[in-house]
């Protein structure tokens, strides 16, 4: 590094983080500023499922997710010790079986379980679901407990947090904004997507790795956390308030849930929150340099997936000039 530069970063969620951690360890002057008094108070990053998913993102993402999306697996298994690597399942009732032939095709090469096969890797499960889709690559994390790690590891490597700041930094060489959907005011294409968990205690499953149920009407992801935790989500609401779980959602979710495993009706519920991932029209990741000013946002729902790429991906530009055109997209209300 011949020419640090002093980096002022807006937005201490995922996305700021990872944009802190790797340019610090570059040798650059790092602060991050965030609105909020106590740590993701404010951010999304908290309700995520933090599914490293690449694979099964297929079925609804385009191929730039897979691609960035296995270089962030890599990039957290470098990085984060605690990383989950059980990789996931995909799994349907009997009567929904060509949901889960669909979901195969619109992804590449999953590997197919059988009853038996499926009972050597979640026991629990193959009573219920004769078949499933393995994707032993993916991996995922708790996300308080991810995000914690960041935390410590950006301020020991030197970066400084101001937290209760919601002020432009002053003095800085560049300001990266990682606001997320706070930014809507410079970036009108930004939306909302409000995403909505379950937070259950259920130390009787052992389920080990990410399940996706397939339904019609009712899908959900259950992420287990470890120490009984599960997190039950699938929302995606067109909606920018993260105001408290609807009824409806909330029936849907542990409905499915008991679905997935009727022992979840003794489970303890824990916690119920909203989250509002910001997103543009494409649902495509967009890194926008500006004079001075770089934009880091619609991560949708892959943030803790794609974060640490962007990151890397920035510390690029800054170096070397280098913007992947997949990446480096303008709003497309400024064209």
């Amino acid at each position: 590094m011949t020419n640090p530069l002093k980096i002022a970063i807006r937005g201490a969620g995922v996305a700021g983080l990872w944009q802190a951690l790797t340019l610090a360890r570059r040798g650059h002057g790092v602060a991050i500023v965030e609105r909020s008094v106590e740590p993701f108070v404010d951010a999304c990053s908290p309700y995520a499922g933090a599914m490293l998913a690449p694979r099964c993102e297929e079925e609804s993402a385009e191929a730039v997710i897979r691609e960035l999306g296995t270089r962030g697996i890599a990039l957290w298994q470098a990085t984060y010790p605690d990383l989950m690597t059980h990789g996931s399942l995909v799994v349907a009732a009997p009567r929904d079986r060509s949901l889960l032939d669909r979901f195969a095709r619109m992804t590449q090469e999953p590997t197919r379980l059988d009853g038996s096969a499926l009972a050597a890797l979640e026991p629990g499960l193959a009573p219920r679901f004769g078949s499933a889709l393995y994707y032993e690559d993916e991996a995922h994390v708790n996300p308080n407990t991810a995000l914690s790690f960041l935390l410590r590891a950006v301020q020991e490597a030197g970066v400084q947090v101001h937290f209760g700041v919601g002020d432009m930094p002053q003095g800085a060489d560049i300001v990266i904004d990682c606001r997320g959907l706070a930014a809507k005011d410079a970036l009108p294409t930004l939306r909302g997507v409000r995403g909505e968990r379950i937070l259950v205690g259920a130390p009787e499953i052992a389920i080990q790795r990410p399940v996706r149920l397939l339904h019609p009407r009712f899908p959900l992801y259950l992420v287990p956390w470890g120490n009984g935790l599960f997190m039950v989500g699938a929302t995606a609401i067109e909606r920018d308030d993260a105001g408290p779980v609807t009824l409806r959602s909330a029936l849907e979710l542990l409905s499915a849930a008991y679905v997935l495993d009727p022992a979840f009706g003794e489970a303890e519920i824990l916690a119920l929150g909203a989250g509002v991932r910001p997103a543009f029209p494409d649902n495509r990741p967009r890194i926008i340099p500006a004079k001075g000013y770089i934009y880091v946002n619609g991560l949708y729902r892959h943030g803790f997936l794609l974060a640490p790429v962007l990151a890397e991906m920035v510390a690029d530009f800054l170096e070397t000039g280098a913007a992947d055109p997949e990446v480096f997209l303008a709003d497309p209300a400024q064209r």
